[in-house]
C-alpha cells in the first residue's frame, strides 16, 4: 500500500478543516497520524527517502493498512513498515488505546443493559459506523480480563460475611438452564462493605457452596466473627465443613416467612408473625428467649406444628445477640444482599432478552 499523504502538509490538512469543518475532522487525524507514522519510520531508519548514509538502519518496505474504530469515526491509516520487521509506530498508540476506550464504553452499555440495538444507534451518531451485535458481544469480553483480576484478588480480614444465591438464567452448550449465582459480601472492622466474590454454579447443592467458600479462603479471607444467611442445607453443611468454628446468624426475615406455613389459620397469621417479630427486636438475649416461651406457651393447643417448628428454629435467629447491639439491625437479616440481587436482575433481564431474541 502506497502512502498518498507524503507529499501533503499540514497546510492541506487545515485547508481541509475550513472547507470542511467537523465533517472533515476524521480525514484530518488520518492524515496527520500517517504522516507523524512515516516521519518516525524515518527516524528509526536514520534515512529519509532516497537518501544514502553509512547510518543506515534498515530499508522502508511500503505500508500496511490497520483499520481503528476511533471517536471520531473508522479510520484507515498506512502504517509504515520496515523490511526487517522490529518497528511499529507509537504514534498510532493514541488511536489504539480510543479503539480500546470505545471497547470497553461498549462492553460497559452491554452490561448496563442497554440493547445492542440502541448500542448500534449510540455509535452511529457519536462515531459515524455501526456495530453488530456480535461485536458488541466481542467488545464485552475486553471486560472478562479484568472480571478475572477482581475475582482473584487477595482478601483480608472482614468482621461480618453474608452469604446468598440467586437463580438466571445461563446459556449452556445451546440450551437455557437456570443457574444458581453465588454471592458472598463482607463488612470489614472499619463498616466498610465490600463483595468479596461471586460463583455461578448449576445448583446450591453442598459442593458447590463448599468449592466457593473454599476459594474466599483461599484468597485470604480472615477475621469473621459471623456468618449471615438463609438456612439453605447446602449452604450450611459446608459452611459447617470450611468454617467450623464461626458462628451462624440465620436471617431473621427468612424465618418469619418460614413461620407462616406452620401456622394452621389465615386469623392467627397476624397474631404470629406481630410475636416473632417482638422477640428479634427484643432488647436483650435474655427477653428473646422469654418471649420464645411464652410463644411456645400461647400456641401449644392452637398451633402445634409452629411450637415444634419455633423451638427448634428460631434460636439460629438469636445469635446477633451476641454482638453489639448498634451491629444488631444490620446483622440480623442478609437483606444487605438485596440490592446487589436487585441490580444483578436488573442487568441479567435485558442480557437475557437479547439472548433469547437471538436464538
Amino acid at each position: 500500500m502506497t502512502c498518498p499523504e507524503e507529499n501533503n502538509t499540514f497546510y492541506d490538512v487545515l485547508k481541509l478543516l475550513t472547507f470542511d469543518g467537523f465533517n472533515g475532522l476524521g480525514e484530518a487525524v488520518r492524515r496527520l497520524i500517517n504522516e507523524a507514522m512515516r516521519l518516525e519510520r524515518q527516524g528509526h531508519l536514520g534515512v529519509g527517502p532516497f537518501e544514502r548514509s553509512e547510518d543506515r538502519q534498515g530499508y522502508a518496505n511500503g505500508y500496511k493498512p490497520k483499520t481503528v474504530k476511533t471517536r471520531v469515526g473508522e479510520l484507515t491509516f498506512a502504517v509504515p513498515q520496515v523490511r526487517d520487521g522490529g518497528f511499529y509506530p507509537s504514534s498510532l498508540d493514541k488511536g489504539i488505546r480510543s479503539e480500546r476506550a470505545l471497547k470497553l464504553a461498549l462492553a460497559e452499555m452491554y452490561v448496563q443493559g442497554v440493547s445492542t440495538r440502541r448500542v448500534a444507534q449510540i455509535t452511529e451518531q457519536l462515531c459515524g459506523f455501526e456495530v453488530s451485535s456480535s461485536q458488541v458481544s466481542r467488545a464485552a469480553q475486553e471486560l472478562d480480563v479484568v472480571l478475572e483480576q477482581w475475582r482473584n484478588r487477595p482478601l483480608g480480614a472482614y468482621s461480618y460475611v453474608y452469604l446468598d444465591a440467586r437463580y438466571e438464567k445461563v446459556r449452556n452448550n445451546g440450551a437455557v438452564v437456570s443457574s444458581a449465582v453465588l454471592v458472598a459480601i463482607g463488612v470489614s472492622e472499619t463498616g466498610t462493605r465490600q463483595i468479596l466474590g461471586t460463583s455461578v454454579a448449576i445448583s446450591e447443592q453442598e459442593a458447590h457452596w463448599r468449592d466457593f467458600l473454599k476459594q474466599l479462603q483461599a484468597r485470604g479471607l480472615h477475621g469473621v466473627k459471623l456468618f449471615i444467611s438463609d438456612a439453605h442445607e447446602g449452604l450450611k453443611a459446608a459452611r459447617r465443613a470450611v468454617f467450623p468454628s464461626i458462628p451462624w446468624q440465620r436471617c431473621q426475615f427468612h424465618l418469619q416467612q418460614n413461620a407462616q406455613s406452620y401456622v394452621p389459620k389465615l386469623e392467627l397469621k397476624k397474631k404470629v408473625a406481630a410475636d416473632i417479630r417482638s422477640i428479634f427486636t427484643a432488647p436483650s438475649e435474655d427477653e428473646a428467649k422469654r418471649l420464645l416461651s411464652q410463644l411456645m406457651k400461647n400456641y401449644e393447643k392452637s398451633a402445634p406444628r409452629l411450637v415444634a417448628w419455633a423451638e427448634e428454629n428460631i434460636p439460629e435467629g438469636l445469635t446477633a445477640f451476641q454482638f453489639p447491639a448498634e451491629h444488631w439491625r444490620r446483622i440480623r437479616t442478609s437483606n444487605v444482599l438485596e440490592r446487589v440481587n436487585k441490580e444483578i436482575r436488573q442487568r441479567t433481564r435485558q442480557v437475557f432478552s437479547q439472548m433469547t431474541h437471538r436464538a
